[in-house]
């Protein structure tokens, strides 16, 4: 194997940002550990078919099954320098109308399927003193106040996925293993589309957002962003070259002119309410002593 060849780990590759990181990263002479749900739905050309392994994997799986498959994976080529947490799913769903079962899977599938699928590789990381971790979250964490009608629990789970990347990175630091979240916004992917609308608690007050719902999808299969065009920014991103290069790696790669408008106005959100109660709201400390 060529020492220069990074091996890639990316979850959820059938479809969106996935399937478009494998045959980007292929381009770019590397090799993909690739996962799907089902085998057939990840074709790769003849010519490249060496460089990828498929492993058929569920992040609802125990955490037993995914170590076993991590460890298949890793002996492969016999370590893994990138892990790419890009699986996920989208329950189009109002929090208030929504059960706890489907709460539960959502955290499930996004939160706690990454834990697990980090938690099996990292070790190998640790040992080589060399990795690095990419999450790709959202910009719905930035929008909760805004169109989130729908992607409510959606946007709990990425909230609770870039926390914990960021835990990662602080316990991270020192041993070499580096951390970004990826947080793109309005690209034109497919599957995360296609989940139906679920009111398993309905009222009569939500009708009209449901109603409405076939606006979303219709904006959505016209979003602006061309998701290989940021797919190509990543791989940049992380090999050091092309558009990156001579840039460190970001701890945060905000993705698409929608994200950025997104985390603008949360971040002047944020700075107002700062600014409206630091008189009364910031020094709370308890009062000293009095000197005897």
């Amino acid at each position: 194997m060529d020492t220069q060849q990074k091996v890639w780990f990316i979850t959820g590759t059938s479809a969106g940002f996935g399937k478009r990181l494998v045959h980007v990263v292929l381009a770019r002479g590397d090799l993909v550990i690739a996962t799907v749900r089902r085998r057939e739905d990840l074709n790769v050309p003849e010519a490249d078919r060496a460089r990828v392994h498929v492993l058929v994997l569920d992040l609802q799986e125990s955490m037993e099954s995914i170590q076993k498959k991590a460890d298949e994976a890793l002996a492969v080529w016999g370590r893994i320098d990138v892990l790419v947490n890009n699986a996920g799913s989208a329950y189009k769903t109002l929090t208030q109308e929504a059960s706890l079962e489907t709460a539960v899977n959502q955290f499930q599938t996004n939160f706690f399927g990454a834990f697990k699928v980090t938690n099996a590789i990292l070790p190998s990381m640790r040992m080589r003193r060399s990795g690095q971790l990419v999450f790709i979250g959202s910009r719905s964490v930035f929008n909760a106040n805004g169109n989130a009608q729908l992607r409510g629990l959606y946007a709990a789970s990425k909230a609770a996925f870039h926390s914990l990347a960021e835990t990662y990175a602080a316990e991270l630091q020192a041993l070499n293993v580096k951390v970004m979240i990826v947080a793109p916004g309005a690209f034109r992917t497919e599957n995360i589309l296609k989940t139906p609308i679920t009111a398993e608690y309905p009222f009569a007050e939500f009708d009209g957002i449901r109603a409405a719902a076939t606006k979303f999808e219709e904006l959505a299969l016209a979003s602006p962003g061309d998701p290989q065009k940021a797919m190509e920014l990543l791989a940049d991103v992380v090999r050091g070259e092309g558009q990156a290069k001579g840039r460190p790696v970001p701890r945060w790669l905000f993705l698409g002119n929608v994200t950025y408008d997104c985390v603008r106005t949360k971040c002047k959100e944020w700075g107002q309410a700062l600014d409206d109660w630091e008189d009364v709201a910031k020094n709370l400390d308890f009062d000293k002593e009095p000197e005897e």
